[in-house]
């Protein structure tokens, strides 16, 4: 088999127009988180279609079930950084609060 070769995702896809300042170079591949997405329903309309034989239908299903893990990992990680952040700004906003008094 060759060499796997993995592809650090951070975060979502810029805007067609717009790119960050640390954006990879062009020529480097990289995949969103949605269009990860947006393969695992491929997959899996594929299956229900029957587009595999039988005999390739466990490696489809454990391809299938590391990018759902991968996936929900990256939601779970984002929801908890997203409440982390909401926590931290009550925090900052009663420091501040404190300091006018």
């Amino acid at each position: 088999m060759a060499d796997k070769e993995t592809t650090e995702i951070v975060g979502e896809a810029p805007a067609v127009n717009e790119a960050p300042a640390d954006a990879p170079a062009q020529n480097d591949p990289a995949l969103s988180l949605d269009e990860l997405n947006m393969l695992m329903q491929i997959v899996d309309l594929a299956v229900q279609r029957g587009a595999f034989r039988g005999s390739e239908a466990s490696q489809v299903g454990a391809v299938f079930d590391k990018l759902s893990a991968f996936l929900g990992a990256v939601a779970q990680a984002q929801q908890s950084d997203a409440e982390a952040s909401e926590g931290d700004a009550p925090a900052e906003e009663s420091a501040e609060a404190q300091e006018e008094e």
